[in-house]
């Protein structure tokens, strides 16, 4: 089941230590979560949508800064979809808030669409990239918050439909047991953008 913590939206910690630089350096984390869960307590008691400025004014206590930084943070997730257009333009400004379900979150996150995550999962590792790309593809879904064994089970399925694990060059003997062994990338949280930058450049220069 998909998972979220609730990260400050300025330097994504979950705690109150922040980055010497973020905008919200000073905020405990107590507040930050209570203006993700502001939110979110309207978006579960509307879930056909709710127009931004419903959703403003129905939070509890005065629409902040922070309020509007989570929202963001929630939207780029893809926890938060806009559906439709009234005035048919569109886009960030357009459109109800929805909160996505668990299933739809995890069947939408289940395919990258940002590079350099679409390029490693549409055309798949190749020798040379094996071990960043593998990496980052399970940097990715811990991210996104699924579970470990939805992260393995996605890999593993991902080593297959992209050909990765038939070009070979892996000392592995399974796509499971080369899954299992990278379970230290999941537990520790490491980020998925270096490798799969190095993956990506690598795979490019195959095509």
């Amino acid at each position: 089941m998909p998972t979220f913590q609730y990260p400050c939206p300025g330097c994504r910690t979950t705690n109150s230590l922040h980055d010497a630089d973020c905008e919200f350096e000073g905020v405990d984390w107590p507040t930050i979560e209570r203006a993700y869960t502001d939110l979110l307590a309207v978006l579960t008691q509307e879930p056909t949508g709710i127009d931004e400025s419903d959703l403003r004014e129905a939070v509890p206590g005065e629409w902040s800064g922070l309020h509007r930084a989570a929202l963001g943070t929630l939207e780029r997730g893809n926890r938060v979809v806009r559906d439709g257009d009234a005035d048919g333009g569109g886009g960030r400004d357009g459109g109800d808030l929805r909160l996505l379900t668990a299933a739809e979150f995890k069947e939408l996150v289940s395919e990258p669409t940002r590079e350099p995550m679409r390029t490693i999962y549409e055309h798949g590792s190749v020798p040379g990239c094996h071990d960043n790309a593998v990496f980052a593809m399970i940097a990715w879904y811990e991210m996104v918050g699924l579970s470990w064994p939805e992260t393995k089970e996605n890999v593993i399925e991902w080593l297959h439909e992209s050909g990765a694990w038939n070009r070979g060059g892996f000392e592995e003997s399974s796509p499971a047991e080369l899954v299992e062994s990278k379970r230290h990338v999941y537990d520790a949280g490491y980020g998925w953008k270096e490798k799969a930058q190095s993956a990506k450049r690598v795979i490019e220069r195959h095509r």
